[in-house]
């Protein structure tokens, strides 16, 4: 049994037992195919297909019940040949990382300043997005990791870790009313228009929810994806912002701007999350970057949870 048979049974499945179109996919005489499949059923020791002369018109029942497996098996093998063909060229590959915004801007740059120290020649691609996209890119393989809220544990085609837990702050220019304020309250705050994230981030709906039981409805007059650009608009004066406490820190030179509390209504922890997608392959410089934003993590077990198997 070898790859080859593997590759030549997964594509006559695919090409609806059509041999004359499997020789042609595959560069290879019908009877080169013919043989290929016969000897893989001969090594198996039951047929797979159903034959009317030389041509297949159907599948046994053992060549239905072991279709899945076959596939698995051909798609594993097309990509140990891929990226062996990539080790023998020399490459040195990409780590594709999807995220939102304010973990691209303030939680990865360290690990990837790491992995890049590690891995000089694999080029590192960062795309931002809301969860939910971010979470559609790793499971159809667009994307190595991801990195968002726990919405991303919703996705059956994940598998998750956690990364971090954090919580909302609010942050007014210096000179802001509330600036000199000792204690806001949640009716304090919203008292002034708010500026905040779109309604599509999983973590947005707390804040919401804490003003809706406190009886409060307030303004909101700006939401946005970046907090950078939530930022900016209070720095302007348009708003109180509620954003991500990550994002904003008056020790950081372009924060000292700005004057940072918490509120306890809106202190409710949200947790960030790693994401693979289930029953994928690995290249090692993929396994090691998860590590780097797990350092006080056992590599054993983050590697277990990597790799356990769809359900």
């Amino acid at each position: 049994m070898n790859f080859r048979q593997f590759r030549y049974v997964s594509e006559a499945l695919s090409r609806h037992l059509n041999l004359t179109e499997v020789a042609n996919a595959l560069q290879a005489s019908q009877s080169g195919v013919s043989k290929q499949i016969l000897d893989f059923e001969g090594e198996l020791g039951i047929p797979l297909f159903v034959r009317r002369g030389r041509r297949f018109v159907a599948l046994t029942d053992a060549g239905t019940a072991l279709v899945p497996m076959i596939h698995r098996v051909a798609e594993g093998v097309e990509r140990l040949v891929e990226e062996a063909a990539r080790y023998a060229r020399d490459e040195g590959g990409r780590l594709v990382i999807a995220t939102t915004h304010a973990h691209a801007r303030y939680t990865l740059p360290s690990a990837i300043e790491q992995f890049r120290a590690l891995h000089p020649h694999i080029e590192i691609a960062v795309r931002q997005a809301m969860p939910r996209q971010v979470a559609e890119w790793v499971a159809q393989g667009d994307a190595d990791v991801g990195v968002a809220t726990e919405s991303l544990a919703a996705e059956s085609r994940l598998n998750t870790l956690t990364f971090h837990s954090w919580r909302y702050v609010v942050a007014v220019r210096r000179g802001h009313p509330l600036a000199s304020h000792p204690l806001p309250t949640l009716a304090d705050i919203a008292a002034y228009p708010i500026i905040t994230y779109d309604r599509d981030f999983t973590a947005r709906q707390h804040i919401d929810r804490m003003f809706s039981r406190a009886g409060l409805d307030p303004e909101i007059v700006l939401t946005a994806l970046d907090s950078d650009v939530i930022k900016a608009y209070v720095e302007i004066g348009l708003g109180v912002g509620i954003l991500a406490e990550m994002a904003i820190d008056p020790a950081r030179q372009d924060d000292k701007e700005f004057v940072v509390f918490t509120v306890p209504e809106l202190s409710q922890s949200n947790t960030a999350l790693i994401a693979v997608r289930s029953g994928a392959s690995f290249r090692e410089y993929v396994y090691q970057f998860v590590e780097m934003l797990l350092p006080d993590r056992d590599c054993v077990e983050v590697r277990r949870q990597m790799n356990v198997q769809e359900n």
